[in-house]
C-alpha cells in the first residue's frame, strides 16, 4: 500500500517523521509530495496512491479521476471543504478529517483576537476587560468547548447555542445554551463563531443577526470566510460604529473593511487557527492513524461523506 503526502504547504518535519513512523509500522510506504505548486504534478502523484493525506490541498472530481487506485482521503485538520465529497463517494473513497487535532489552537487564537479588540488594538488607548461580559459560543464542538473551557478562567458569562447538540451537552458543561442564533447575539457582548460553511450556513453572519448584538458588540470569526455575509456586515458598521469584526479568514472585501473601519477591524494574512507546531504535529499524525486504521480494519470513524 503507498500512502501519498500531498502538502503545498509542508508539515514541519516533526510530523512528517511522526507520520511516516505510523505508516512504515504498518508496513505500508510513505511518498510525500511538498511545495508541488502545480496541480499537473499531483495529479501525475496520485495515480498509484492507495491513500492520501492532505492540508489544503483541493482533491476534486479531476484528481480522483487520476487516482485510480484511491481508497482513502484524510484531511488533517477539522474542515474539509477542499476535497468534493460527492466526488468521492462516486469514486468509492473514504474521506476523513482529524477533528479535536486543532481545537485548542483555533480556540487560542480566538481569544488572542478578543484581547486585541477590546484593547483597542493596543493602539495605546483605554479599552476594557473580557472579565464579566458575556460571551456567546455559536456552534458547541470541539473548538467551542474549548473556547468555553478558556472563558472561564477569564471570568467570562458564558453562553452557547448550537442546533446539533442537545442542551444538556452544553449546559453539563457550566455553559447556558440558548434556544437560537437570534437569542445568543442578543444576549452576548462577545459572539465566537465555530460554524461550518455549509449550504445552510454560507452567508447566515448578516446584517439582521448581528445587528441584535448589544452596543459595543465583537464578532470573532475563526471558522469559515463564507459564513460572513460581507456586504451586509459593512453595512451594518457602517451605521453602527460601535460594533468591531475580528477574524483569522481574510474576507474577500478586505481592503474595504480595513479602510472604512480602522481600529473596529482586523483579519490575519492568512488563516492561522491550526498554525502551531503542536496543531500541526497532532492532526498529521492522527490522518495517519486514521489512514491505518481503515486499510487494516475497515474503521471508518470519522468519515465525513455518504
Amino acid at each position: 500500500m503507498k500512502v501519498l503526502v500531498a502538502t503545498d504547504k509542508p508539515f514541519a518535519k516533526v510530523a512528517v517523521d511522526g507520520i511516516r513512523k505510523e505508516i512504515e509500522a504498518a508496513g505500508y510506504e510513505l511518498v510525500l509530495l511538498e511545495k508541488y505548486g502545480e496541480k499537473a504534478k499531483l495529479l501525475e502523484a496520485v495515480k498509484d496512491a492507495n491513500a492520501i493525506i492532505i492540508r489544503s490541498d483541493v482533491i476534486d472530481a479531476e484528481v480522483l479521476d487520476a487516482a485510480k487506485e484511491l481508497k482513502i482521503v484524510v484531511r488533517a485538520g477539522a474542515g474539509y471543504d477542499n476535497v468534493d465529497l460527492e466526488a468521492a463517494t462516486a469514486h468509492n473513497v473514504c474521506v476523513m478529517n482529524t477533528p479535536g487535532q486543532n481545537s485548542n489552537a483555533v480556540a487560542e487564537l480566538a481569544f488572542g483576537l478578543m484581547v486585541m479588540a477590546v484593547r483597542n488594538m493596543y493602539n495605546g488607548t483605554s479599552g476594557t476587560e473580557l472579565k464579566g461580559k458575556k460571551l456567546g459560543i455559536h456552534a458547541y464542538g470541539n473548538v467551542g468547548r474549548n473556547v468555553a473551557r478558556i472563558a472561564k478562567g477569564v471570568g467570562m458569562d458564558i453562553y452557547a447555542f448550537d442546533a446539533f447538540c442537545p442542551k444538556e451537552v452544553i449546559e453539563k458543561d457550566g455553559v447556558k445554551a440558548v434556544d437560537s442564533a437570534d437569542e445568543l447575539y442578543a444576549t452576548c457582548n462577545v459572539v465566537s463563531l465555530h460554524i461550518p460553511a455549509t449550504a445552510e450556513t454560507k452567508n447566515s453572519i448578516n446584517y439582521a443577526l448581528v445587528n441584535k448584538m448589544p452596543k459595543g458588540g465583537l464578532l470573532v470569526n475563526t471558522a469559515r470566510k463564507e459564513v460572513i455575509n460581507e456586504a451586509e456586515l459593512i453595512q451594518l458598521m457602517e451605521e453602527r460604529p460601535d460594533l468591531k469584526y475580528v477574524t483569522d479568514i481574510m474576507p474577500a472585501a478586505n481592503e474595504t473593511f480595513a479602510a472604512k473601519f480602522a481600529g473596529r477591524y482586523f483579519s490575519t494574512p492568512k488563516k492561522m487557527g491550526a498554525q502551531t507546531a503542536e496543531a500541526n504535529i497532532n492532526a498529521g499524525i492522527a490522518a495517519a492513524q486514521q489512514i491505518v486504521g481503515f486499510l487494516k480494519d475497515g474503521c471508518e470513524k470519522f468519515r465525513v461523506n455518504k
